[in-house]
């Protein structure tokens, strides 16, 4: 592969690679759609942002030369985006996408969440710089109109089977709640802790273009404020840095357009449900084998997340009297066996022997995807043991129809505890849980 990258950068660049070879090749963890590959030329470093499969590239609404063009627009205008060295062309053997240098920094959650307030400054001018990019031209981007993204979600809920309570909610809350369009600007489409390069405390690069659109400015504003992009800072909801209240005056500042509280609500809810769905997708491109990576299975089981965030954003509106309701009583546990292993202590022992004979043997992306293994043993383990299955088709086509709703008697109590329990199953270490089980069990 060095040898590929080789020829890329002398044919883009004219860079000297005899005297300048490609060394230092590794393939950068996460991400869940595509892939990332560092390494150095000479004295600089560049990162290959590449699809994973043509089929999956071919799905996408924003081909990766779309991609790489938005990104050298956005750095020409300066934002903060890297800068695009070359395009892969099918002689380079290197499949789909594009090369870009290196910025410094980390795009490490705990570092921008650590950082000072300044930092939640710098990204709120990003988004209005980027929100203020010259649409002309841009013809190649989608377009998200909020009604016709709602129809879009309902039917990717259908798709999936149509049978998730609680993202069903979300959408009769969607469509009951549709905002006015809004005059359409660049939006980032993933702008969120994670994406964003930091350097010093400050904002140094804005990574992962790959989901940008025409649409509405408060998008952006509402996706990197939702719970799961907070990385545990519940308690700020802007960014995880901030208030909401400081975040949009400082995008006003900065010349972005006058905070609007109910499109904000709306666009948060909207991803909520769009990311669930999302992670169910990911679980569909497994069992159809455009990508059949153990990742895939893993994230398809943080819908439950989303689900609880999504009743955690929308239970206000029920009556006070239902808030109020206790959950409802829990299924006995089983008694613990005396006699044979259990399948679940048999997958117990399984990731006990990775972590003690495997893990240290492993470094870099392999010893990542070790604790992703050891992640989807215990998503196992714990369903075997106490999860409640969160379909229900019938509760959901009554919910998308009206027919129930959070009015209805006894209907918030048990989402509440169907919430709980398949998320104490699939992620039982996800922030929000701990919080939303000490305000529901204490009632």
């Amino acid at each position: 592969m060095e040898g590929l990258l080789e020829a890329v950068m002398h044919r883009a660049g004219g860079v000297d690679t005899a005297a300048n070879p490609v060394t230092g090749l590794q393939r950068l963890s996460g991400g869940a759609n595509m892939e990332s590959w560092l390494f150095a030329c000479g004295q600089d470093r560049f990162v290959l942002r590449r699809a994973p499969s043509a089929e999956w590239i071919a799905a996408r609404p924003l081909n990766m030369a779309g991609e790489a063009e938005l990104i050298r627009r956005a750095h020409a205008a300066g934002v903060a985006a890297p800068e695009v060295i070359a395009e892969l062309a099918p002689a380079d053997d290197l499949g789909i996408g594009f090369i870009m240098r290196c910025l410094p920094g980390t795009a490490d959650p705990e570092t921008a969440l650590s950082s000072p307030p300044e930092l939640a400054s710098d990204l709120a001018k990003a988004m209005a710089r980027i929100h203020a990019l010259n649409t002309r031209g841009l013809d190649f981007l989608p377009r998200l109109d909020p009604a016709e993204g709602v129809e879009g979600l309902a039917r990717q809920f259908a798709e999936a089977g149509g049978d998730r309570p609680l993202i069903a909610l979300g959408l009769a809350w969607l469509r009951r709640n549709l905002p006015p369009p809004a005059e359409p600007v660049v939006v980032h489409g993933d702008f969120r802790i994670g994406n964003l390069m930091v350097h010093e405390e400050r904002l140094s690069g804005v990574l992962d273009w790959e989901l940008a659109h025409l649409g509405d400015g408060h998008e952006d504003l509402a996706y990197g404020c939702m719970a799961v992009w907070r990385f545990g800072r519940l308690d700020r909801q802007g960014f995880g840095l901030t208030d909401i209240e400081t975040l949009a005056h400082a995008y006003q500042a900065a010349g972005g357009e006058a905070f609007n509280p109910a499109r904000f609500r709306f666009w948060l809810v909207y991803r909520t449900v769009w990311w669930a769905l999302g992670c169910l997708s990911m679980g569909q491109s497994w069992r159809s084998g455009t990508d059949r990576s153990l990742e895939r299975v893993v994230v398809a089981r943080r819908c439950a997340e989303q689900e609880l965030d999504l009743l955690r954003l929308l239970e206000s509106e029920a009556p006070e009297t239902e808030r109020a309701r206790p959950l409802p009583p829990a299924m006995p546990e089983s008694p613990a066996s005396t006699g044979e292993p259990t399948a679940a202590e048999i997958l117990t022992a399984v990731s006990e022997w990775l972590a003690a004979t495997v893990k240290d043997k492993l470094a870099g992306r392999e010893r990542w995807e070790l604790a992703v293994a050891q992640n989807a043993l215990g998503i196992v383990r714990r369903e075997l043991s106490a999860r409640a299955s969160p379909a229900d088709k019938a509760l959901a086509e009554d919910l998308l129809a009206g027919r129930q709703s959070l009015a209805t008697p006894g209907l918030l109590a048990t989402l509440r505890a169907r919430a709980l329990s398949t998320l104490s199953a699939d992620m039982p270490k996800y922030p929000a849980l701990a919080a939303a089980r000490t305000l529901w069990e204490n009632r």
